[in-house]
């Protein structure tokens, strides 16, 4: 069962009991990620969501890591574009002292500046790994591109030359708007008691104040680009996006079948055809990325320099093949029921039902339920997926990044894919 109650500081408390297990996840999640910042602060999310692990006004970093770890589960951290979750997941028993933790972080870190200046040193050792991974490198830069000019564009770590001059003060400022109630929502899965979690939430996080929920950039344009990066590597490694659905949408459900069936798992068209019997790439895969207000569809390669072309040819190739033909009954069959039976799977976790609440009542302002998801996934039909690919995977309003020895095929891309016309 799933209930849901307001806090008096405007703070959602989300809270699913699982009665047959003895552990217990709990998250914190903020509506505070790089899609709300500006050019002058982007980073600044990423910033906050490290500093909060260097202490507070009653234990320093060194307590916060100790008592984390006597725990004996796992205290983590991550952001994302639209968002920021501190989680823990660990046994029952220990859902007070998660609580106290959890809270400790979010209301009353230093922030010191010391720390803050080493911390800043790490974020931007951070930022320069990004340039050692190509595969994230494609991924990142062409949402750059694609999103020019808007904060969806901008990287969730942000620029150096901007992270590597924020001080206290920029960092406070940022905190205090974003990190308040309004714009909060705590969820819990796991064995627990509901009264009990509910005194712990007020207890821990009712001096919070309400504030104001942040409010969300309009939507960015989609812009057509190619973005190279020459880089001496031995694969080519290349990303198109195509102008999507949001993850508000209602075809958000045809998108992930879709998915799943051109490019989201080893049985994919696209990995049927171009890695295993043709033997172009060494990986491809398909998969989206979506927000409140904008969404992509992105596919991605691995393979030769030679190879890149003859690559891309053949993506555009089986998506006009998919327009006309479209996929076969047994294909969508095989998709659904695979989707299908991992969210089951996943739902038998505590972490994935703490945070399928906790983004769901962040972004819908209200839990899914698991049987609604299935039921919308198992009704995609087959019309659904056609309508959905003629649609959006357009070659003619589309964009591309690749990194590696990007002069053998930027003829070719620019010759046989857009014709010159990018």
């Amino acid at each position: 069962m799933i209930y849901k109650k307001v806090l008096r500081n405007h703070i959602t408390l989300v809270m699913e009991e699982l009665p047959y297990y003895r552990s217990v996840s709990v998250g914190v999640w903020v509506r505070a990620g790089s899609m709300y910042e500006t050019e002058a602060n982007n980073g600044m999310a990423h910033v906050i969501e490290h500093m909060l692990f260097k202490g507070t006004k009653r234990r320093s970093a060194e307590m916060l890591a100790d008592e984390m770890t006597a725990l004996g589960g796992n205290m983590d951290a991550f952001t994302c574009k639209d968002c920021t979750c501190y989680y823990a997941k660990t046994l029952d028993i220990h859902l007070e002292k998660v609580m106290d933790l959890l809270s400790d972080m979010l209301l009353h870190s230093r922030f010191d500046g010391e720390e803050l200046k080493k911390e800043l040193g790490v974020i931007l050792d951070e930022i320069d790994l990004y340039e050692d991974s190509p595969e994230d490198l494609v991924h990142e830069h062409l949402q750059m591109e694609v999103w020019k000019d808007h904060p969806l564009g901008y990287l969730i770590s942000g620029d150096k030359a901007v992270v590597g001059h924020f001080t206290r003060e920029d960092v406070l400022t940022f905190f205090r708007k974003f990190y308040v109630g309004s714009n909060m929502v705590i969820s819990i899965a796991g064995h627990f008691d509901r009264d009990q979690a509910e005194e712990l939430a007020e207890k821990y996080f009712g001096e919070l104040q309400s504030g104001e929920r942040a409010q969300i950039p309009e939507p960015p344009i989609f812009t057509p680009c190619l973005w190279l990066k020459e880089k001496d590597m031995e694969q080519n490694h290349m990303t198109l996006a195509f102008d999507c659905c949001t993850n508000i949408s209602e075809e958000r459900y045809v998108l992930t079948v879709v998915n799943s069936l051109l490019g989201g798992n080893m049985n994919s068209r696209l990995f049927m055809k171009i890695r295993d019997l043709m033997g172009l790439t060494y990986s491809i895969y398909s998969y989206g990325s979506s927000y409140e207000t904008a969404g992509l569809f992105q596919i991605y390669a691995a393979m030769s320099p030679e190879a890149a072309g003859k690559v891309v040819e053949e993506i555009f190739r089986e998506v006009d093949r998919l327009k006309t033909e479209g996929f076969t009954s047994r294909e969508l069959t095989v998709a659904k029921a695979q989707i299908q039976t991992e969210l089951i799977i996943d739902s038998e976790s505590t972490y994935s039902r703490m945070s399928a609440n906790g983004k769901n009542s962040l972004i819908f302002g209200h839990v899914i339920p698991l049987e609604e998801e299935l039921k919308r996934i198992g009704s995609v039909s087959l019309e659904d997926t056609q309508s959905f690919v003629c649609k959006y995977l357009d070659k003619r309003h589309c964009a591309m990044s690749m990194v590696g020895q990007t002069r053998i095929v930027d003829g070719t891309f620019r010759r046989k894919i857009w014709g010159g016309e990018v």
